[in-house]
């Protein structure tokens, strides 16, 4: 049986994390960009804007991660985070890793006083659905979900 730890990361952590989000972007359709990746991580490591917890196996070497958002629910008026990043690489799934990065990060979301928790997935990405109702995670039937790209 596989020995998996979570833990947050920091800036140490910067190349395995990057690697990960990397791969994490392409699983949704993006090219591969690890410059891009590490800037990005960086970026959120060193602006304390995120929090990402890695999972770690046996051997200490990172096999998924999620990273939160911390923001706040202004109908509640009360402090939130946005867990916007779930990956696990292909070699780990079904270890068990999924499931310890989203009890470690409603864990910190208990510690760091947050209401709740909110998350997307793509409509498609049934697996992940599964896990996350098996959780306690509820999925949203009366609002939808909006987006509109304004960048360069």
């Amino acid at each position: 049986m596989t020995t998996i730890n979570t833990r947050i990361a920091t800036i140490d952590d910067l190349a395995a994390t990057a690697t990960l989000f990397d791969a994490y972007r392409q699983f949704y359709e993006q090219a591969p960009d690890l410059p891009l990746a590490t800037d990005f991580i960086r970026n959120r490591i060193q602006n304390d804007e995120s929090v990402i917890i890695l999972a770690l196996d046996e051997h200490q070497q990172a096999i998924g991660f999620c990273q939160l958002y911390p923001t706040f629910c202004s109908v509640e008026a009360k402090p939130i985070y946005t867990l916007y990043d779930l990956f696990v690489a292909p070699a780990a799934r079904r270890s068990g890793a999924g499931k310890l990065l989203l009890q470690r990060a409603e864990q910190l979301a208990v510690d760091n006083g947050k209401s709740r928790m909110d998350l997307t997935t793509a409509k498609t990405n049934k697996p992940a659905q599964a896990a996350y109702e098996k959780l306690g995670w509820v999925r949203d039937d009366i609002f939808y979900a909006y987006s509109k790209y304004i960048g360069t």
